[in-house]
């Protein structure tokens, strides 16, 4: 028997994918109705976290924060027998999950923190990545259920923590690459350029595949040899605020960028590749 904690679109997905595979699920939401909707796929809606966990030998959660993953956690223990097993999916800190794989130990408890790269999609059709770090006997013997959940289970070694500040190094990429586009987007508009006339572009020279080549670059520590020095990309920059100025267009990200840039030139870098900008965090 299996729990679920946090019908949100995530869970409630997951949880639509156990049952297909004829997996009995109990599950709990803050919200009933939201738990309360997953019996028509034959779940087991309870009211209460304690309810919905006890007979569980395996239980996962999904939600939003540290705080809310301790709270419910906290109504749930005493529903929790020995030896159960919790597998939480949400987004935290990283002191977060190793204060929690600590402090259920002692409990007889074991708390294995395993975030995603996956969107509801990916939860219904057991695709996306999932990360887990920590323990590596425990991580061996909950992998054939981990990798049933999804498309590629990545595992980060023993270090307690890492896979929660993976997640939030790869969101924090996520959330830089779309204001990125939003800048683009700015850009374009007030040019007269189309969403669509982008999407062609980058559907034809696609940026995103040099992402490993430019990382490998900056790791290298070697700048000496630019494929696009810094002085150059600073006068991009400077046409780009140019024009959104002249336009209208307001740009989030590129101003942040060339204040950077601006600093490593005063250092006397000007020559070198204009990536020299990331060289103090590697």
């Amino acid at each position: 028997m299996k729990a679920f904690l946090g019908m949100g679109l995530l869970g409630s997905n997951f949880v639509k994918a156990m049952r297909k595979k004829g997996e009995e699920v109990q599950v709990w939401n803050r919200t009933f109705s939201r738990a309360e909707a997953l019996e028509e796929t034959g779940a087991k809606a309870f009211a209460n976290a304690a309810d919905a966990v006890r007979g569980a030998s395996v239980v996962h959660v999904t939600l939003k924060d540290d705080a809310s993953v301790d709270e419910v956690l906290k109504q749930a223990e005493p529903g929790l027998a020995a030896g159960t097993l919790i597998i939480d999916h949400t987004t935290t800190s990283v002191q977060g999950a190793i204060e929690r794989t600590a402090g259920w130990k002692p409990k007889g408890v074991t708390y294995l923190h395993a975030p995603v790269f996956m969107g509801p999609p990916n939860a219904l059709e057991s695709t996306g990545y999932m990360l887990v770090s920590g323990d590596q006997e425990i991580i061996k013997k909950v992998e054939p259920e981990l990798s049933k959940m999804t498309g590629k289970l990545i595992n980060l070694g023993p270090v307690e923590g890492k896979a929660a500040g993976v997640k939030l190094t790869g969101n924090l990429f996520l959330q830089a690459m779309t204001a990125g586009l939003s800048d683009a987007l700015a850009l374009a508009k007030g040019l007269g350029i189309s969403g669509d006339d982008l999407l062609g572009l980058f559907g034809e020279w696609n940026p995103g595949a040099g992402v490993p080549a430019r990382l490998r670059r900056i790791l290298s520590g070697h700048f000496e040899q630019p494929s696009w020095e810094l002085d150059m990309a600073r006068k991009d920059s400077g046409l780009m605020m140019a024009e959104a100025e002249r336009t209208g267009a307001h740009l989030a990200v590129i101003p942040a960028i060339a204040a950077e840039m601006d600093q490593w030139i005063a250092k006397g870098f000007g020559k070198h590749d204009w990536s020299i900008i990331a060289k103090e965090n590697i």
